[in-house]
């Protein structure tokens, strides 16, 4: 114990604010780009396969089963992270063990049950969407393998956010660039049969995908093993901690719920956007990639912030947690107007990439000037997020995202389908996202009042 005592303190509890939040944070917003930039590539190969956009619009349909594997990742992956630096400030380094061990366990248990889903769910997921057989088929392809061949994802996740937990989030950018890099080099190759490969199309894509995936994982657990020296990742003798696993979905199992109401949400605005055009679910999927170029730096500073808010409300320091949530705010806010302004001035650019048809340029242009509209408001609304589970009120920021899917934004959604005018139902974005930012406000006073004030 004396030998404990009388560790340094973590670099999150001393380090000048401003200086401490670039330096975890850069780090992840490079991997977070190179993460969007293989997603964004992954389309745009797919795009070529066929001239109809079949493809296309089955990777646009995928995305609401493949957010939600991704969701429960990263939601169990925010828990471990919340806790383990809070009991890192806390200095109890034996609970950072058992949480690290008790996070691996949980992505475990994730991956089955989407491998599951895989074998016996994937087909009937697209059937329920489309009566195109030949979406149908692509999309199943494309999933299949996606959820089979899953546990990459699931222990590459995991693996960051216990390098991010401790403020490694170097080797973090490490491991996730080293697995989209070999996505992005595979993809071409695997797709379209070069070098010796067979043509293998939506399969291709999601095989480069699962081996980008693995191979990120096997980074991300070698930097664990060799240079995360406040934990250890040992298993023997390993046996789950109810009450460890508990206090992980405190925070964890709000985020995983927020993923899946997301899915949900993109699952029913595709039923109505498709009710109009192919053509429309088609540009909703393309806007869903090309917007994460954008939010993605933001997730990886929110990845850089969580930690920071998470181990000084556990060592009590008030001034620094204020400081760290107002940075975070500009900084967010400064990203998000750079986004705006790429959607305003250059989307016929955009849309280009993917090999947009005629019809697909004429209603997409417009639709991505509108809806990266809610691009003033989103960066607010996502931080706030992310110092809500940091402060450990999960079921706060749950609330914010069901109000803006299930309150705001699917209900304006329906209401202006009912114009009989695909173009109008663009503007339920930036609607909704005005609404989820005044609630966001009041909510984040009030947990400010509650958690951070009376400090």
């Amino acid at each position: 114990m004396e030998h404990e005592e009388k560790r340094p303190e973590n670099k999150m509890g001393v380090m000048p604010v401003n200086r401490l939040l670039l330096s975890m944070s850069i780090p992840m917003i490079i991997s977070m780009l190179v993460q969007s930039l293989y997603n964004i590539v992954d389309s745009i190969f797919v795009a070529r396969i066929d001239p109809h956009a079949h493809s296309l619009t089955a990777l646009s349909l995928a995305f609401p089963a493949q957010s939600l594997m991704i969701g429960v990742a990263v939601g169990t992956g925010v828990g471990i992270n919340a806790f383990l630096s809070k009991s890192l400030g806390e200095k109890n380094y034996a609970m950072v063990n058992r949480s690290a061990t008790n996070g691996l366990f949980l992505a475990w248990m994730s991956y089955l049950v989407f491998m599951i889903f895989g074998f016996t769910g994937a087909r009937v997921f697209f059937s329920l969407q489309t009566d195109s057989p030949e979406v149908v088929s692509a999309g199943y392809d494309y999933l299949y393998w996606i959820c089979i061949l899953s546990f990459g994802m699931f222990n590459q996740i995991t693996f960051e956010r216990l390098l991010i937990s401790t403020g490694k989030t170097f080797y973090s950018m490490i491991s996730q660039t080293a697995g989209a890099l070999t996505n992005i080099i595979l993809d071409p190759i695997m797709i379209f049969g070069l070098l010796g490969f067979p043509r293998m199309g939506t399969v291709g894509a999601a095989l480069a995908t699962v081996i980008g995936q693995t191979v990120g994982a096997i980074v991300g657990l070698y930097f664990n093993i060799r240079f995360n020296r406040e934990i250890s990742l040992s298993m023997k003798g390993f046996r789950p901690d109810a009450g460890i696993i508990k206090r992980i979905y405190a925070v964890g199992l709000p985020s995983t719920l927020m993923g899946s109401l997301g899915s949900v949400m993109i699952f029913a605005f595709n039923q109505i956007l498709i009710s109009f055009t192919s053509t429309a679910a088609a540009v909703f999927g393309v806007y869903f990639k090309l917007q994460s170029f954008v939010l993605m730096p933001v997730f990886g500073l929110n990845n850089g912030m969580v930690p920071i808010l998470a181990y000084n409300l556990g060592a009590r320091k008030k001034e620094r947690i204020v400081k760290t949530a107002k940075l975070s705010l500009t900084y967010a806010t400064t990203i998000m107007l750079l986004g705006f302004a790429a959607f305003q001035f250059f989307p016929a650019r955009l849309l280009a990439m993917f090999n947009a048809t005629s019809e697909m340029m004429a209603m997409g242009v417009p639709a991505l000037r509108i809806i990266s509209s809610h691009f003033l408001f989103a960066g607010f609304c996502i931080v706030f997020l992310s110092i809500f589970q940091a402060l450990g009120n999960g079921k706060v920021s749950l609330f914010l995202v069901a109000s803006r899917q299930f309150i705001f934004l699917l209900p304006i959604a329906w209401l202006l389908s009912l114009t009989g005018d695909v173009n109008v139902i663009w503007w339920t974005f930036p609607a909704a996202e005005c609404m989820t930012f005044v609630l966001g406000l009041y909510l984040i006073r009030r947990v400010y009042v509650q958690r951070i004030k009376c400090m």
